[in-house]
């Protein structure tokens, strides 16, 4: 393992594990299985057709909502390239695009000091918003990360996908590994398909999406008990995770559905694509609950797949209401703010949340 010092100074340094190709879900209807994908060369070089979900147009002409002044956000998506954007008052504020054209951002989160973490399949890196790197992990050969987290300032919990996959917690300023915890996965050989995202709770448990075993979520401890699970009716996926202040869950299946779930393992509220029928989303990722108490479900879409119609753009992300009425949607694709596809859209609308402010146990 191989972790660089801080570097606040520094000129920009990123430092990506080669020989990672990477590959992706296909974004139909029902998720495949993980399968080679071209590298980005080979991808612009030969497009494929946009691939068609669903017959007609993929969302209304004219979307409700205020456009890229809905909210201030920040943006970033598994695409061939690293690209992350700062939205404020609808125009891009800040963006970040790796030189060397590696893929992919699968998390990413903007601490409250203008530092970036992000996971991006081959390691996870910060940069602050000079675009220095200030800290970096390089996943070993044959494992890959796909998700991460800021505890405070000091430490990050990272999920490492690999044949002995793992949960670990690392002090950024030691170099020391806190925390390493085994935790199963569906196929250990398959590494690319095992986890894409997991979240801390309020109480300081780990919820992970196991996205190789057909539909399981579960919560652990900093011990690695398993507290609470729970399987989505649809099998598929799950992509993304999120504890709500109420103590429900929120669940993305990597398709079509989003579940909120309770404690007993009820599904409380559910939005589908038959919910919304004018609104397209066939590959559902991270997932959110607004204080508005609407819910935020990205759509992605798979640039390893085909490349999308600039006359039928698809949808990035969709803002729902609690009874399912369409309240915002996005759709930027073109200059001055062609955001691509999207994974992890987080709204900062209120400056006093800290996103770091969380624990695992008593780790903080």
């Amino acid at each position: 393992m191989h972790f660089s010092p801080a570097m606040r100074t520094s000129p920009l340094l990123l430092i990506l594990a080669a020989g990672i190709v990477s590959t992706c879900l296909a974004a139909d209807s029902t998720p495949a299985p993980a399968s080679p994908s071209p590298s980005p060369a080979v991808a612009a070089a030969s497009p494929k057709p946009k691939p068609t979900p669903t017959p007609g147009p993929l969302s209304p002409a004219t979307l409700p909502g205020n456009g890229l002044a809905q909210h201030d956000f920040f943006f970033a998506g598994e695409a061939h390239t690293e690209d992350m954007y700062i939205v404020r008052k609808g125009k891009i504020t800040w963006e970040y695009h790796v030189p060397n054209g590696k893929p992919e951002i699968s998390d990413a989160v903007l601490l409250s000091n203008g530092d970036v973490l992000f996971a991006h399949m081959s390691g996870v890196t910060e940069i602050n918003q000079a675009k220095q790197v200030v800290w970096n992990y390089d996943a070993p050969p044959g494992t890959q990360i796909h998700t991460a987290q800021p505890i405070g300032h000091d430490r990050v919990l990272y999920i490492q996908n690999g044949p002995e996959p793992a949960i670990f917690v690392v002090n950024k300023v030691t170099g020391k590994t806190e925390l390493h915890l085994p935790i199963q996965a569906g196929n250990p050989a398959s590494v690319h398909g095992q986890f894409r995202h997991a979240r801390l709770t309020p109480a300081g448990t780990l919820i992970v999406a196991h996205m190789d075993m057909k539909g399981l979520v579960r919560e652990y401890d900093e011990k690695g008990n398993i507290v609470w699970s729970w399987t989505a009716p649809s099998g598929h996926g799950p992509w993304g995770v999120e504890r709500e202040a109420n103590g429900n869950t929120l669940v993305s299946d990597g398709g079509h559905t989003i579940y909120e779930v309770n404690p007993k393992g009820d599904v409380v509220w559910q939005f589908t694509q038959a919910d919304a029928p004018a609104y397209h989303f066939w590959s559902t990722q991270n997932v959110y609950r607004l204080a508005n108490g609407n819910t935020l479900l990205v759509n992605w879409f798979n640039q390893w797949n085909g490349t999308p119609d600039p006359n039928d753009w698809p949808l990035q992300a969709i803002e729902v209401t609690p009874d399912k009425k369409v309240a915002w949607a996005l759709r930027s694709w073109a200059p001055p703010a062609a955001l691509g596809p999207a994974t992890t859209i987080q709204i900062l609308d209120d400056p006093t949340i800290v996103p770091e402010n969380v624990h695992f146990g008593d780790i903080r």
